[in-house]
């Protein structure tokens, strides 16, 4: 298997491993959108012991509540499937509290974020955590839902509101006994098929959107760039990579030009889990999921109740 990041400091496009087809070339700066920027101001704070607060958009999408039927949402039908799995409401519940926390003024508790969230995606069951990082998009409404998922503000994107150089996550990841092999993993599992025209064996895609899910709650975390696509990349770009401007290109398009991975991401549609329409009872009580919340706490190790009220009062959005 040909390794992405060798045992030195210094990498090199060469040493990496990538396929020669990436190749570099200018892909400009992207402009990652979230209403956790440090530049915007909060609306609502929940509890004042808590800097747990609502930014603009998450507050609108509160005050909307959940979408009609007139217009279907896999992204609502995922969320309402993890909550009626305890196991997967619980570990849910769990990266939200983390997330929504405060290590410092402007600042959230990353590591503690990101553990939480590669906790889900390790113990949560895989078909019901795929498909609520995955779900099919028709619209931006469900896409910015998607795009929210995982508390972007503290879990991807940093404090400061243009994105860093893809070297710096990369360097890290490299020296990161849980990243590494993860990235590993991710090259290996989503590297394009020369000899299909889809760039992605039909056999091999289900172990790329696990190698994917792997990345989330590490330095080099992927998300959705806008609601307008299912385009995705690391919060970074390679504006200010200097000499090492190929590298970060490379590395880069393993997200933003990687065609077994877009066609994963388009073929989970075709493969949505049988196992949510079984966990969606149209008749269940509406405050099911409130007391599941309300339950899970015992499984918080140093969580209050207090902590878990804000995660009560963002139940319609989760």
């Amino acid at each position: 298997m040909q390794r992405l990041l060798p045992p030195q400091k210094s990498t090199s496009a060469q040493t990496l491993g990538f396929p020669s087809r990436y190749g570099s070339g200018e892909l400009g700066r992207r402009h990652l959108s979230d209403w956790g920027s440090a530049s915007r101001r909060p609306l609502l704070c929940l509890l004042p012991s808590m800097a747990s607060c609502l930014a603009p958009p998450l507050l609108l999408l509160l005050l909307l509540g959940s979408p009609s039927a007139v217009a279907p949402n896999r992204c609502v039908d995922a969320a309402d499937a993890c909550t009626a799995d305890a196991r997967c409401q619980r570990l849910r519940t769990a990266y939200v509290v983390q997330c929504l926390g405060r290590a410092a003024p402007g600042s959230c508790p990353r590591a503690r974020c990101r553990r939480a969230l590669r906790r889900f995606f390790a113990r949560g069951p895989p078909e019901l955590t795929h498909a609520l990082l995955f779900c099919p998009c028709g619209g931006p409404a469900c896409a910015e839902r998607r795009r929210q998922t995982f508390m972007p503000s503290c879990a991807f994107s940093g404090p400061e509101p243009a994105p860093p150089s893809c070297l710096a996550p990369l360097d890290a990841c490299e020296h990161s006994r849980v990243c590494r092999p993860r990235l590993l993993a991710f090259q290996a599992s989503c590297a394009p098929a020369p000899s299909n025209l889809d760039g992605c064996l039909r056999d091999q895609i289900p172990s790329c959107l696990r190698a994917y899910a792997g990345l989330v709650g590490t330095a080099v975390t992927p998300n959705y760039v806008d609601n307008a696509s299912a385009r995705v990349a690391p919060w970074c770009d390679c504006g200010a990579s200097g000499n090492r401007r190929e590298e970060c290109e490379v590395f880069r398009g393993l997200f933003t030009r990687n065609r077994c991975l877009d066609r994963a991401i388009q073929a989970f549609d075709g493969g949505w889990p049988s196992v949510l329409h079984d966990q969606l009872d149209p008749h269940q009580d509406p405050e099911h999921s409130l007391l599941q919340v309300s339950s899970a706490d015992a499984s918080l190790e140093g969580s209050s109740m207090l902590s878990v009220l804000p995660v009560l009062v963002l139940q319609p959005l989760l």
